[in-house]
Formats: C-alpha cells, structure tokens, sequence
C-alpha cells in the first residue's frame, strides 16, 4: 500500500505532465468524493469515478487550458496539498484568465479519497 508522499508525489509528477486522467486511474478510490470550494454550486460536490467523469468532461467543454503550474506536494500524515496555477479561456465567452487554487487531498488505505479545491470566484 502505498505512503501519503508516495501518492502525492506521483499525483505532482503526472499533473506537471499533462496526465490528468491517470491519478483518477491508479491513485482514487472508488467512492472519491470531489469538492469545489464550499460544495453549494451546482456540479460543485460529486462522488464516485462517474462523477469525477461528468466533472471533467464539463471542464473540457467549458475551458481552454493555455498552461497550468503545479507546486510541490505539502504533506501532513493522511493529508496532502498541492497549488495549481492556470491559464485558461472560457469557451463560452472567450475570457481569457489567470487563477490559483489549492487542492486539499485526503488519503486512506492507499488511495486519495476525497479532494476539495479552494479558490476565488470572480
């Protein structure tokens, strides 16, 4: 079973690769359970594999991505951070913007079973 650091690092090493789809493949649990800020927007609270899917099948429809920076993994026992900076479109309008996130991880019997992202809405 693998380490909190363990599954942080990998998370890190794909995201700063371009490889989104593969920490859902081989670092979630079955009954993740994703967050957006406080979880009351609509689509801000899922959980389970096809949630995570609708999710992220939404973000490409709606966002162009020009570029993303993703820090170090902070570990803290079952916990774990990590901060992504983007620069994205929003296909519908065409805005063009910058934003920062910190994603907060939580790890349990070797898998990250739940995430939550908090950053600012404008």
């Amino acid at each position: 079973m693998m380490e909190t650091s363990e599954i942080a690092s990998k998370l890190v090493s794909w995201c700063k690769q371009g490889e989104f789809e593969k920490p859902y493949q081989e670092l979630y649990s079955p009954k993740i359970v994703s967050i957006e800020n406080d979880g009351k927007a609509e689509g801000a609270y899922v959980e389970g594999f096809e949630g995570i899917q609708k999710k992220g099948e939404w973000w490409q429809e709606n966002f162009e991505v020009h570029s993303t920076e993703v820090s170090e993994p902070l570990v803290a026992h079952n916990w774990f951070s990590v901060r992504f900076d983007m620069d994205t479109t929003h296909k519908p309008s065409g805005q063009r913007s910058k934003m920062s996130e910190i994603a907060v991880y939580e790890v349990k019997d070797g898998k990250i079973v739940k995430e939550q992202f908090f950053y600012d809405e404008e």
